[in-house]
């Protein structure tokens, strides 16, 4: 097995714009969980949508990149109105079921060929990229060092994506600290005790729900910015994989999500390397290539189970506070 190539390989995913985007979708998914105690499972469908909403704006009304992705983040705040209107009432888990099935509709919306030219179907959109290369300011030539080597498009990515989770975390701190994060908290811990105080808990659950849906559909654009859109990104187990990432780092802080979204990517880009090294080395003798390629995903579903159980604050988060809804 070649180690030096698979420690190289997984160092890059450090920041990757997946890693990235990622870390933008679990901060949102703390706003909504950690602090607001909303179980939204439909976190794939907000970052679909800036995803989406990019592209679209670019290819079909030949938009500049600054302004595709203030319309994706508009289309994801728009959805989280509408999905939030008839179901922020209800109760946790029946929530997380009207929020997942509200992600799937969004994802056949994009996958049906009713909306072919535009949504591009199955075969997703490409091709819109020419308006963000061109306001790179970077000359052309390659960067960086040993595993973070990059052309200047792959680093004007990165520059991107980092300024943007940075903007998005102090945003986030700066909120947390303030009055209305103080009430999120107490929605959070005791709703009705926040409602008794005279406080309209149902407007501080959709501003929650508008604002991370808004980081979410973010990470949605960063993730999008190198390559292309595709339907089959945007599956539950996307949203799955954001869960983890948020439990790993702590769901009621701000930072967690960040180092939650670095570990699972480094962890998944080198067991992606490893496990199909090891195949190929004859030391997983039982299995062909692609089934360890595909044991990856049951492990990172049983390290989720794990955290559940044993550290639900994860590794930033403070024992003595609640990060699950009672």
């Amino acid at each position: 097995m070649n180690w030096l190539q698979i420690l190289d390989n997984t160092l890059s995913s450090i920041i990757s714009p997946a890693t990235l985007g990622y870390a933008l979708a679990a901060l949102g998914l703390a706003i909504h969980f950690g602090y607001a105690g909303l179980i939204n499972m439909g976190i794939a469908g907000f970052m679909a949508l800036g995803a989406y909403g990019y592209a679209i704006s670019v290819l079909t009304f030949g938009l500049p990149w600054w302004v595709a992705a203030l319309i994706g983040l508009g289309a994801a705040a728009l959805f989280a109105l509408i999905l939030g209107i008839p179901t922020l009432r209800l109760r946790g888990d029946y929530l997380a079921i009207a929020t997942i099935a509200a992600a799937e509709v969004v994802r056949l919306l994009f996958l049906t060929t009713a909306f072919e030219d535009v949504t591009g179907s199955a075969d997703g959109l490409s091709g819109y990229h020419g308006s963000f290369r061109s306001s790179n300011p970077l000359p052309d030539g390659t960067y960086g060092f040993g595993p973070w080597t990059y052309n200047e498009t792959g680093w004007w990515v990165r520059i991107m994506g980092i300024v943007t989770l940075g903007i998005a975390a102090l945003a986030v701190w700066m909120l947390t600290r303030s009055p209305w994060g103080r009430v999120m908290k107490g929605i959070r811990e005791d709703e009705d005790a926040i409602r008794a105080l005279g406080k309209n808990v149902f407007s501080y659950k959709m501003q929650s729900l508008v604002l991370g849906g808004v980081l979410a559909a973010a990470g949605g654009v960063v993730y999008a910015l190198p390559s292309a859109v595709n339907p089959g990104v945007y599956v539950t187990s996307l949203t799955f994989f954001v869960w983890t990432a948020l439990l790993l780092g702590g769901a009621a802080t701000v930072f967690g999500p960040l180092l939650g979204s670095l570990i699972f990517w480094v962890i998944q880009t080198f067991l992606s390397n490893v496990l199909p090294a090891l195949v190929d080395a004859g030391l997983l003798p039982f299995m062909s290539s692609v089934q360890a390629g595909t044991l990856r995903f049951i492990l990172v579903g049983v390290a989720l189970m794990l955290l559940v159980v044993f550290m639900p604050q994860g590794i930033l988060g403070n024992k003595k506070e609640l990060t699950f809804v009672r």
